[in-house]
């Protein structure tokens, strides 16, 4: 059978290495899927597929062992997920019409974990709406707190979610038990002075630890949400990095902008000799500058009256020089 690759890959199809088959990719943004949708997965996996799903390492799913002339039926099946899910998806009953933006994977936020500063999931969603449709290779990801469960550090652009601590002292018992645990589990920011809990603003990195720990709710949670955000992380082949801090302080507004901005720059300087158009953002950046950087993914953007912007940012790891 002639396949077109390029076409079956750009509507969510991945090529195999078994001839005359491919799997189908959905996407999950945030990671959540209701069971009912979950269902219609596993009929199509034995429908059309071999009856296995595999869950990808960034909370996709793709269903393998799809015979190649099967593709256009096992899109009219797959979008009553889509729609489930909350892709944004303009098109009806032809598959996803992009697949190069990576799924925007979610750690399970304040539904679930107690130290979840926000909801994960619906500030997925809301990203996946204005990145997706969209072919270029950039992974987004967001964590509910500094511990990272979603490992943002290893992406494009990170989101990490803070918390500015309320503290009312007349709850305050001074038993310790916040600069205890602040200093176990976080950065040392508490100290108890004169019978009352200080908390060093500058060293506080808004995790939410103190509001965990107190047993009289002394700590609470601000009621504005805040999220630090980091770029240019990646694994891969050549010189594999941490990402950095951009933005402490940040509003939601600032995340969505940003990561709407991320595309504009690559659409801007992207190779156009690539290969298939999923030259890294690293090495864009690398060959732009990161002043024209961050102009573009700063452009409209109303930063708050608490964001902390980083002027440069620097990356460590290996550097190889081509001979």
């Amino acid at each position: 059978m002639d396949i077109n690759v390029g076409k079956l890959k750009k509507n969510a199809f991945r090529y195999s290495k078994v001839r005359g088959e491919t799997a189908s990719r959905i996407r999950i943004p945030g990671g959540v899927i209701d069971a009912k949708a979950m269902q219609r997965i596993v009929e199509i996996a034995e429908k059309y597929g071999n009856g296995v799903i595999d869950i990808t390492n960034r909370q996709g799913i793709e269903i393998p062992g799809i015979a190649l002339e099967d593709m256009e039926k096992v899109n009219a099946e797959v979008q009553a997920v889509i729609d489930s899910v909350g892709t944004n998806q303009a098109k009806r009953d032809a598959g996803y019409p992009s697949s190069g933006t990576r799924n925007v994977v979610a750690c399970p936020g304040e539904r679930l974990c107690p130290f979840g500063c926000y909801d994960t999931t619906e500030l997925a969603r809301k990203m996946e709406a204005q990145i997706f449709p969209n072919d270029r290779h950039v992974k987004i990801d967001f964590t509910g707190c500094s511990n990272d469960c979603a490992k943002v550090r290893m992406s494009d652009v990170g989101v990490i979610g803070m918390t500015e601590p309320q503290y009312d002292p007349d709850r305050c018992v001074a038993c310790g038990q916040c600069v205890n645990f602040c200093r176990r589990r976080s950065v040392g920011a508490l100290s108890l002075v004169n019978g009352k809990v200080v908390r060093d603003t500058k060293k506080c990195i808004g995790c939410g630890v103190c509001v965990v720990y107190c047993p009289t709710r002394a700590w609470t949670r601000s009621k504005e949400h805040y999220f630090r955000i980091v770029l240019l992380g990646r694994t891969g082949k050549k010189n594999p990095r941490m990402a950095e801090d951009f933005i402490k302080w940040a509003d939601e507004d600032t995340v969505l902008k940003i990561g709407k901005n991320v595309y504009a720059y690559i659409e801007e300087y992207i190779d156009p000799n690539a290969v298939e158009h999923k030259e890294h953002i690293g090495y864009i950046v690398d060959r732009t500058g990161f002043d024209e950087f961050k102009k573009w993914i700063l452009k409209d953007v109303e930063l708050g009256p608490k964001a902390e912007v980083t002027e440069r940012l620097y990356w460590g790891g290996k550097h190889y020089d081509e001979k």
